[in-house]
Protein backbone atom coordinates (compact mmCIF):
# COMPACT_ATOMS: atom_id res chain seq x y z
CA UNK A 1 0.00 0.00 0.00
CA UNK A 2 2.72 2.37 0.49
CA UNK A 3 4.53 2.06 -2.66
CA UNK A 4 1.25 3.21 -4.24
CA UNK A 5 1.69 6.31 -2.24
CA UNK A 6 5.09 6.64 -3.69
CA UNK A 7 4.30 6.91 -7.14
CA UNK A 8 5.67 9.90 -9.17
CA UNK A 9 1.93 10.43 -10.38
CA UNK A 10 0.70 10.43 -6.85
CA UNK A 11 3.45 12.92 -5.51
CA UNK A 12 2.17 15.19 -8.50
CA UNK A 13 -0.91 15.00 -7.15
CA UNK A 14 -0.06 15.03 -3.75
CA UNK A 15 1.99 18.58 -4.32
CA UNK A 16 -0.91 20.02 -6.59
CA UNK A 17 -3.58 19.41 -4.30
CA UNK A 18 -1.17 21.55 -1.17
CA UNK A 19 -1.27 24.42 -3.89
CA UNK A 20 -5.19 24.79 -4.10
CA UNK A 21 -5.83 23.41 -0.55
CA UNK A 22 -3.93 26.11 0.47
CA UNK A 23 -5.84 28.84 -1.27
CA UNK A 24 -8.29 29.93 0.78
CA UNK A 25 -5.91 29.66 3.95
CA UNK A 26 -3.17 32.03 2.26
CA UNK A 27 -5.62 34.36 1.36
CA UNK A 28 -7.59 34.43 4.51
CA UNK A 29 -4.12 34.36 6.62
CA UNK A 30 -1.71 37.42 4.81
CA UNK A 31 -5.63 39.41 5.09
CA UNK A 32 -5.66 38.66 8.76
CA UNK A 33 -1.48 39.60 9.15
CA UNK A 34 -2.33 43.18 7.92
CA UNK A 35 -5.31 43.79 10.23
CA UNK A 36 -3.09 42.18 12.85
CA UNK A 37 -0.09 44.40 12.08
CA UNK A 38 -2.45 47.34 12.55
CA UNK A 39 -2.63 45.82 16.18
CA UNK A 40 -6.35 44.46 15.46
CA UNK A 41 -7.01 41.13 16.33
CA UNK A 42 -9.69 39.94 14.08
CA UNK A 43 -11.06 36.57 15.19
CA UNK A 44 -13.97 36.82 13.15
CA UNK A 45 -12.51 35.08 10.14
CA UNK A 46 -14.27 31.76 10.11
CA UNK A 47 -17.39 33.98 10.28
CA UNK A 48 -16.34 36.25 7.10
CA UNK A 49 -15.50 33.61 5.35
CA UNK A 50 -18.91 31.54 6.02
CA UNK A 51 -20.96 34.26 4.43
CA UNK A 52 -18.05 35.33 1.65
CA UNK A 53 -18.98 31.60 0.57
CA UNK A 54 -22.95 31.30 0.63
CA UNK A 55 -22.85 35.16 -0.81
CA UNK A 56 -20.85 34.29 -3.58
CA UNK A 57 -22.06 31.15 -4.14
CA UNK A 58 -25.93 33.03 -4.38
CA UNK A 59 -24.63 35.76 -6.07
CA UNK A 60 -23.55 33.40 -8.90
CA UNK A 61 -26.16 31.07 -8.85
CA UNK A 62 -28.42 34.06 -9.58
CA UNK A 63 -26.39 35.81 -11.95
CA UNK A 64 -24.76 33.13 -13.76
CA UNK A 65 -21.40 34.73 -13.61
CA UNK A 66 -18.96 33.09 -11.22
CA UNK A 67 -16.80 36.41 -11.08
CA UNK A 68 -19.83 38.23 -9.95
CA UNK A 69 -20.08 35.93 -7.13
CA UNK A 70 -16.24 36.48 -6.20
CA UNK A 71 -16.99 40.26 -5.79
CA UNK A 72 -20.13 39.54 -3.75
CA UNK A 73 -17.90 37.41 -1.57
CA UNK A 74 -15.62 39.59 -1.04
CA UNK A 75 -17.96 42.64 -0.61
CA UNK A 76 -19.50 40.78 1.86
CA UNK A 77 -16.49 40.10 4.06
CA UNK A 78 -15.70 43.46 3.93
CA UNK A 79 -19.05 44.80 4.59
CA UNK A 80 -18.87 42.14 7.89
CA UNK A 81 -14.88 43.50 8.87
CA UNK A 82 -16.33 46.98 8.42
CA UNK A 83 -18.98 46.53 11.37
CA UNK A 84 -16.38 44.54 13.60
CA UNK A 85 -14.09 47.28 12.94
CA UNK A 86 -16.49 49.86 14.63
CA UNK A 87 -17.28 47.64 17.37
CA UNK A 88 -13.31 47.15 17.88
CA UNK A 89 -11.86 50.52 16.99
CA UNK A 90 -14.06 53.01 17.47
CA UNK A 91 -16.21 51.53 20.29
CA UNK A 92 -13.70 49.89 22.17
CA UNK A 93 -15.11 46.75 22.68
CA UNK A 94 -12.97 43.45 23.23
CA UNK A 95 -11.61 41.86 20.33
CA UNK A 96 -11.69 38.24 21.03
CA UNK A 97 -15.13 38.70 21.64
CA UNK A 98 -16.23 40.70 19.20
CA UNK A 99 -14.64 38.22 17.07
CA UNK A 100 -16.80 34.86 18.68
CA UNK A 101 -19.79 37.07 18.16
CA UNK A 102 -18.83 37.45 14.28
CA UNK A 103 -17.91 33.62 13.80
CA UNK A 104 -21.48 32.78 15.38
CA UNK A 105 -23.18 35.20 13.60
CA UNK A 106 -21.65 34.20 9.94
CA UNK A 107 -22.68 30.06 11.31
CA UNK A 108 -26.17 31.29 12.18
CA UNK A 109 -27.00 33.71 9.42
CA UNK A 110 -25.06 31.40 6.61
CA UNK A 111 -27.38 28.70 7.50
CA UNK A 112 -30.93 30.55 7.60
CA UNK A 113 -30.58 32.73 4.54
CA UNK A 114 -29.05 28.91 3.04
CA UNK A 115 -32.78 27.44 3.63
CA UNK A 116 -34.35 30.25 3.07
CA UNK A 117 -33.08 31.15 -0.50
CA UNK A 118 -33.86 27.21 -1.22
CA UNK A 119 -36.89 26.32 1.13
CA UNK A 120 -38.60 25.16 -2.45
CA UNK A 121 -35.84 22.72 -3.65
CA UNK A 122 -35.49 19.32 -2.21
CA UNK A 123 -31.32 20.00 -2.31
CA UNK A 124 -29.01 23.29 -3.14
CA UNK A 125 -28.65 23.59 -6.30
CA UNK A 126 -24.97 23.03 -7.87
CA UNK A 127 -23.34 25.79 -10.03
CA UNK A 128 -20.48 25.65 -12.92
CA UNK A 129 -16.93 26.62 -10.89
CA UNK A 130 -13.41 27.80 -12.03
CA UNK A 131 -11.50 25.60 -14.01
CA UNK A 132 -7.72 25.18 -14.09
CA UNK A 133 -6.31 27.65 -15.87
CA UNK A 134 -2.77 26.68 -17.07
CA UNK A 135 -0.07 29.16 -17.85
CA UNK A 136 1.41 28.78 -21.65
CA UNK A 137 4.67 27.28 -21.40
CA UNK A 138 5.25 27.25 -18.11
CA UNK A 139 2.30 24.35 -17.62
CA UNK A 140 4.18 22.28 -19.82
CA UNK A 141 7.55 22.06 -17.57
CA UNK A 142 7.73 18.50 -16.36
CA UNK A 143 6.84 18.04 -12.66
CA UNK A 144 6.76 21.63 -11.54
CA UNK A 145 4.44 22.72 -14.34
CA UNK A 146 0.99 20.79 -13.79
CA UNK A 147 2.00 21.78 -9.61
CA UNK A 148 2.39 25.26 -9.64
CA UNK A 149 0.86 26.53 -13.38
CA UNK A 150 -1.93 24.49 -13.67
CA UNK A 151 -4.41 25.77 -11.18
CA UNK A 152 -7.52 28.47 -10.70
CA UNK A 153 -7.23 32.01 -10.68
CA UNK A 154 -7.86 32.60 -7.12
CA UNK A 155 -4.83 30.43 -6.39
CA UNK A 156 -2.47 32.55 -8.61
CA UNK A 157 -4.29 35.68 -6.87
CA UNK A 158 -3.23 34.20 -3.15
CA UNK A 159 0.75 33.03 -4.13
CA UNK A 160 0.73 36.83 -5.76
CA UNK A 161 -0.48 38.37 -2.84
CA UNK A 162 2.62 37.08 -0.67
CA UNK A 163 5.22 39.30 -2.95
CA UNK A 164 2.90 42.00 -2.73
CA UNK A 165 1.95 42.03 0.63
CA UNK A 166 5.73 41.96 1.82
CA UNK A 167 6.98 44.97 -0.70
CA UNK A 168 3.87 46.40 0.74
CA UNK A 169 4.71 46.10 4.65
CA UNK A 170 8.23 46.42 4.79
CA UNK A 171 9.40 48.55 1.82
CA UNK A 172 6.71 51.80 1.40
CA UNK A 173 6.03 54.20 3.63
CA UNK A 174 2.22 53.19 4.01
CA UNK A 175 3.47 49.70 4.92
CA UNK A 176 5.94 51.10 7.68
CA UNK A 177 2.36 53.65 8.93
CA UNK A 178 0.76 49.96 9.03
CA UNK A 179 3.63 48.29 11.47
CA UNK A 180 3.97 51.53 13.14
CA UNK A 181 0.09 51.23 14.48
CA UNK A 182 0.79 47.99 15.72
CA UNK A 183 3.80 48.51 17.55
CA UNK A 184 3.53 52.07 18.44
CA UNK A 185 0.44 53.86 17.61
CA UNK A 186 1.44 56.75 19.86
CA UNK A 187 4.40 57.47 17.62
CA UNK A 188 1.78 57.54 14.69
CA UNK A 189 -0.44 59.95 16.79
CA UNK A 190 2.40 62.32 17.41
CA UNK A 191 3.40 62.75 14.05
CA UNK A 192 -0.43 63.53 13.22
CA UNK A 193 -1.12 60.19 12.02
CA UNK A 194 -4.64 58.98 13.20
CA UNK A 195 -4.31 55.87 14.08
CA UNK A 196 -8.00 54.57 13.36
CA UNK A 197 -8.03 54.97 10.12
CA UNK A 198 -5.01 53.11 9.34
CA UNK A 199 -6.60 50.58 11.69
CA UNK A 200 -9.84 50.51 9.74
CA UNK A 201 -8.39 50.09 6.13
CA UNK A 202 -6.12 47.57 7.49
CA UNK A 203 -9.32 45.32 8.91
CA UNK A 204 -11.37 46.12 6.07
CA UNK A 205 -8.67 44.66 3.47
CA UNK A 206 -8.36 41.33 5.90
CA UNK A 207 -12.45 40.92 5.89
CA UNK A 208 -11.98 41.35 1.59
CA UNK A 209 -9.61 38.77 1.23
CA UNK A 210 -11.77 36.38 3.70
CA UNK A 211 -14.93 37.04 1.78
CA UNK A 212 -12.27 36.05 -1.13
CA UNK A 213 -11.46 32.47 0.70
CA UNK A 214 -14.66 31.81 1.49
CA UNK A 215 -15.86 32.38 -2.37
CA UNK A 216 -13.30 29.94 -3.32
CA UNK A 217 -14.55 27.53 -1.17
CA UNK A 218 -17.91 27.40 -2.86
CA UNK A 219 -17.42 28.69 -6.20
CA UNK A 220 -14.00 27.87 -6.87
CA UNK A 221 -14.32 24.14 -6.07
CA UNK A 222 -16.92 22.81 -4.61
CA UNK A 223 -20.31 24.20 -6.64
CA UNK A 224 -22.42 24.59 -4.27
CA UNK A 225 -22.58 26.40 -0.77
CA UNK A 226 -22.81 23.44 2.45
CA UNK A 227 -23.76 24.62 6.29
CA UNK A 228 -19.84 25.19 8.29
CA UNK A 229 -18.11 24.76 5.09
CA UNK A 230 -15.25 26.39 5.91
CA UNK A 231 -14.59 23.82 8.49
CA UNK A 232 -12.44 25.41 10.71
CA UNK A 233 -10.26 27.03 8.01
CA UNK A 234 -10.78 30.51 9.37
CA UNK A 235 -9.17 29.34 12.38
CA UNK A 236 -6.03 27.63 10.60
CA UNK A 237 -5.56 31.24 8.96
CA UNK A 238 -5.00 32.50 12.34
CA UNK A 239 -2.70 29.94 13.63
CA UNK A 240 -0.52 30.11 10.67
CA UNK A 241 -0.55 33.77 10.77
CA UNK A 242 1.29 32.88 14.40
CA UNK A 243 3.07 29.96 13.10
CA UNK A 244 4.60 32.46 10.27
CA UNK A 245 5.95 35.24 12.93
CA UNK A 246 3.69 37.81 11.46
CA UNK A 247 5.89 38.23 8.15
CA UNK A 248 4.46 36.60 4.44
CA UNK A 249 6.60 34.40 3.36
CA UNK A 250 6.94 32.46 6.87
CA UNK A 251 3.07 32.61 6.24
CA UNK A 252 3.13 31.11 3.03
CA UNK A 253 5.51 28.00 4.57
CA UNK A 254 2.90 27.56 7.20
CA UNK A 255 0.03 27.84 5.09
CA UNK A 256 1.63 24.88 2.58
CA UNK A 257 2.88 22.75 5.63
CA UNK A 258 -0.55 22.75 6.71
CA UNK A 259 -2.25 22.24 3.11
CA UNK A 260 0.19 19.42 2.66
CA UNK A 261 -0.99 17.14 5.56
CA UNK A 262 -4.60 18.04 4.51
CA UNK A 263 -3.70 16.73 0.95
CA UNK A 264 -1.58 13.96 2.14
CA UNK A 265 -4.39 12.46 4.30
CA UNK A 266 -7.26 12.59 1.54
CA UNK A 267 -4.15 10.55 -0.77
CA UNK A 268 -3.69 8.38 2.19
CA UNK A 269 -7.57 7.28 2.23
CA UNK A 270 -7.52 7.24 -1.93
CA UNK A 271 -4.80 4.53 -2.15
CA UNK A 272 -6.83 2.20 0.69
CA UNK A 273 -3.74 2.65 3.31
CA UNK A 274 -5.38 1.03 6.82
CA UNK A 275 -5.01 3.71 8.69
CA UNK A 276 -8.29 4.88 10.64
CA UNK A 277 -9.72 8.10 8.33
CA UNK A 278 -10.46 10.15 11.62
CA UNK A 279 -6.76 10.14 12.59
CA UNK A 280 -6.12 11.58 9.14
CA UNK A 281 -8.45 14.20 9.06
CA UNK A 282 -7.23 15.38 12.74
CA UNK A 283 -3.67 15.96 11.03
CA UNK A 284 -3.38 19.57 10.29
CA UNK A 285 -5.18 20.49 13.70
CA UNK A 286 -2.69 18.49 15.51
CA UNK A 287 -0.07 20.46 13.57
CA UNK A 288 -1.58 23.39 14.39
CA UNK A 289 -1.51 22.53 18.06
CA UNK A 290 2.11 21.75 17.98
CA UNK A 291 2.66 25.17 16.05
CA UNK A 292 0.84 26.67 19.01
CA UNK A 293 3.19 25.47 21.48
CA UNK A 294 6.52 25.65 19.65
CA UNK A 295 5.01 29.83 19.03
CA UNK A 296 3.70 30.56 22.13
CA UNK A 297 6.30 33.07 22.52
CA UNK A 298 4.50 36.60 21.79
CA UNK A 299 8.19 38.16 20.61
CA UNK A 300 7.44 38.48 17.05
CA UNK A 301 3.65 39.77 17.70
CA UNK A 302 3.04 43.52 17.15
CA UNK A 303 3.49 44.96 20.33
CA UNK A 304 0.54 46.78 21.12
CA UNK A 305 -2.10 43.25 19.19
CA UNK A 306 -5.11 43.13 20.85
CA UNK A 307 -5.05 46.13 22.53
CA UNK A 308 -7.50 49.29 21.65
CA UNK A 309 -5.64 52.64 21.11
CA UNK A 310 -7.24 55.62 23.10
CA UNK A 311 -5.34 59.26 22.31
CA UNK A 312 -4.58 60.87 24.84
Amino acid sequence: MLDALFQASILISVAAATIRIATPLLLAAIGELVAERTGVYNMGLEGMMLMGALTGYLAAYESGSLWLGVLAAGFTGALMALVFAVLVITLKVEQIVTGLAVNLLGAGLSTYWLRSAFAGHGKTPTIPFFADVPIPGLSDIPVLGPILFDQRVLTYIAFLMVPAVWLFLFRTRYGLIVRCAGDNPKALDVKGVKVAPVQYAAVVFGGLMAGLAGAFLSVGQAARFVPDMTNGRGWLAIIIVIAGLWRPYPILVAALVFSFLDALQLQIQGVGIAIPYQYMLMMPYVAAIVALMIRRSRASAPAMLGVPYTRE
